[in-house]
């Protein structure tokens, strides 16, 4: 991944933090924009276009962070990490629930940060040249060009979000193999998961659902109890 060609979006009403993300992403090789609210983004989307990654704050002036993502998800696949108040974790599960891909409590380092960006664009920015573009599993076909999932029989087609498309392609890539929440969040978010984080639980149903593998056995993605989780359909790399 060429860091200084992506462009990350700073959506956040503080000025300090607007001016200490542009100063430190900078410096780290990314092309940085801020702005202050939500008319703001939409203003920026509308003239430049979607950004590689947006850094979305919570609590703003006038329309909340909850709702703009919801906007975004309506319309693009950008991956987004939710700028959250440190003790409000029902703020952390509703932004993961509507489509964002990860979120960081305020306050926060700038390694932290880091770490968390590196890891959703790795996972989301997938290298074509040693990726297959189209991936078979189960009913499912999955363009990874696109993130976009076509059922085989029903024609049923899903977009999937950055954080959807990280988790399915880190099962397609180890299927048949046990993995902890400890290894999905390292993957997912570079980093362990916390002891009492619901994020991982949150993902997790969310593409069960999208991929219609909500009954009782799990066609998909099966609970190891006490070890973590497994993918057991076949994968067919190809058309």
């Amino acid at each position: 991944m060429t860091q200084k060609y992506k462009h990350i979006l700073v959506v956040d009403d503080d000025e300090e933090i607007r001016e200490l993300l542009d100063e430190y992403l900078s410096k780290m090789g990314f092309v940085v924009s801020t702005v202050n609210d939500g008319d703001e983004m939409r203003a920026y989307i509308a003239q430049h276009g979607y950004p590689d990654l947006l850094l979305l704050d919570v609590m703003l002036p006038g329309e909340d962070g909850f709702s703009l993502c919801q906007y975004v998800r309506k319309h693009s696949n950008v991956p987004i990490i939710m700028l959250t108040a440190v003790s409000d974790e029902a703020d952390q599960i509703v932004g993961l629930e509507i489509g964002a891909d990860d979120y960081i409590a305020k306050p926060f380092s700038p390694r932290q940060l880091m770490a968390r960006i590196k890891a959703l664009l790795r996972r989301t920015h997938i290298d074509e040249q040693a990726n297959p573009s189209v991936i078979s599993f189960g009913d499912w076909k999955l363009d990874t060009l696109s993130h976009t999932a076509y059922h085989t029989e029903t024609q049923e087609k899903i977009e999937l979000s950055g954080s959807d498309f990280s988790l399915l392609m880190l099962f397609l890539s180890r299927p048949n193999e046990v993995l902890d929440r400890d290894t999905i969040s390292y993957e997912i978010k570079g980093r362990e998961a916390l002891p009492l984080e619901r994020g991982i639980d949150v993902q997790l149903s969310r593409l069960r659902q999208r991929l219609g593998d909500t009954g009782k056995q799990h066609k998909y993605i099966k609970t190891m109890r006490g070890n973590g989780y497994i993918f057991t359909a076949s994968v067919h790399y190809g058309q």
